[in-house]
């Protein structure tokens, strides 16, 4: 018998591999069914400009979306906002916008914030933020380029144009929070959520 106790497996409501494999690590077995969502419109339709409570309503949204089409299924929505001093940054399109917000970060400190929302039908049964602070090193122009080619279409994947489980760690000179909250899902609250309510063995 595994860990994972509930009836069906977990339905994530997002394309991204990190949050499937952190589940799955943790023996949670997945569905990935991304939400097609226009994230922009409805972050500016929020009308908030704190960056965690937009992380939240995004995630909630995308897993009641997923929920919708999936009738009595658990489906976990996740997003995640990085903020430098009240600017909001959302994944660079290409090379060269991820230059753009690697040198806008570069020597300072930046705030990722993490969302997830766990929801079944219509009830919204689990909800959990975390934010942690990175330092971003004063790094050079030549090493830059060089990132970028040792990164490749990897820069466009995540927002800040980096990941820290990959290349992107060398940018960073401080780090300051849950390791699972910066790869983009609060994953010990969740597990504490899975193993209360009896479907993650305890």
């Amino acid at each position: 018998m595994g860990l994972w106790l509930y009836d069906a497996p977990l339905v994530l409501a997002s394309g991204s591999a990190i949050r499937r494999a952190m589940l799955e690590a943790a023996g949670i077995p997945v569905e990935a069914i991304p939400a097609e969502l226009d994230e922009r419109a409805l972050e500016a339709r929020s009308g908030s400009s704190e960056p965690t409570g937009v992380a939240a309503l995004l995630a909630r949204e995308k897993a009641q979306k997923v929920a919708a089409k999936f009738p009595g299924r658990a489906v976990l929505g996740a997003d995640q906002i990085l903020a430098l001093e009240g600017r909001r940054f959302s994944k660079p399109r290409d090379r060269a916008g991820a230059r753009a917000q690697l040198l806008a970060l570069a020597g300072r400190t930046h705030e990722l914030h993490c969302a997830a929302a766990l929801v079944r039908d219509d009830g919204v049964l689990f909800e959990a933020a975390d934010c942690a602070r990175l330092t971003m090193r004063a790094f050079s122009a030549p090493f830059l380029e060089s990132y970028l080619d040792l990164a490749g279409s990897a820069v466009t994947a995540s927002v800040g144009g980096y990941q820290v489980e990959g290349p992107g760690i060398q940018l960073f000179e401080h780090i300051a929070g849950d390791h699972f909250g910066i790869l983009g899902l609060p994953l010990l609250p969740l597990l504490g959520f899975f193993r209360r309510e009896g479907w993650l063995a305890a």
